[in-house]
């Protein structure tokens, strides 16, 4: 499938704590065909770690890489949510999430990585659908979001594709870079 050309936003459209995830993307429109790339990419690189690796925290505190993989499947889902109410044109404020009690509630390392990437798979495929469907203009719209008793309204929807697929880039960097002492110098996954 040859998806739909997503033009890479602007910083206007984004909070500045994103630019790390959009550095990390290709001014290609294609985010949607990475997204779908990627997603099998990722699994290929995480299956094929052994079970210590899963198991490793490079430091206290920090998450496993089955945690990493479900903090991106809820990641994923509450903004690709965001994008759907904003693409709608949805005027409520949407609540923002604490990521931390939602890793330490998920009980990702009691799962497999089967069941892991099955739940990832089905929220791709749905993440790339709406995206794939989305009307053009509402790729621009935006919304507000309630976080820590303030409403902000400052990423678009085109953003939060881009912001989904950078985040996870960010976090296989981090799986090789820290957990693995690998260097991302090249392609990071």
């Amino acid at each position: 499938m040859q998806y739909r050309f997503i033009k890479k936003p602007g910083p206007d459209e984004y909070p500045a704590y994103s630019s790390v995830y959009m550095d990390l993307m290709r001014d290609d429109g294609l985010v949607l065909q990475h997204l779908h790339d990627n997603f099998f990419k990722i699994k290929k690189f995480i299956t094929e770690l052994s079970a210590e690796q899963l198991q490793f925290r490079y430091a206290d505190g920090k998450w496993t890489a089955r945690e990493i993989l479900v903090h991106l499947i809820d990641d994923e889902r509450i903004f690709t949510y965001r994008a759907l109410r904003f693409g709608r044109n949805d005027h409520c404020p949407v609540p923002g999430f604490d990521q931390d009690n939602y890793t330490r509630y998920a009980n990702a390392n009691e799962r497999s990585l089967e069941s892991i990437f099955d739940e990832y798979e089905a929220v791709r495929k749905s993440t790339l659908l709406l995206f794939e469907n989305l009307p053009e203009e509402a790729l621009m719209r935006s919304g507000d979001i309630l976080e820590n008793d303030k409403v902000t309204n400052n990423r678009t929807v085109r953003t939060i594709a881009y912001h989904i697929a950078g985040h996870e880039l960010w976090h296989i960097k981090i799986i090789k870079e820290r957990y693995l002492n690998l260097s991302t110098v090249n392609e990071i996954i």
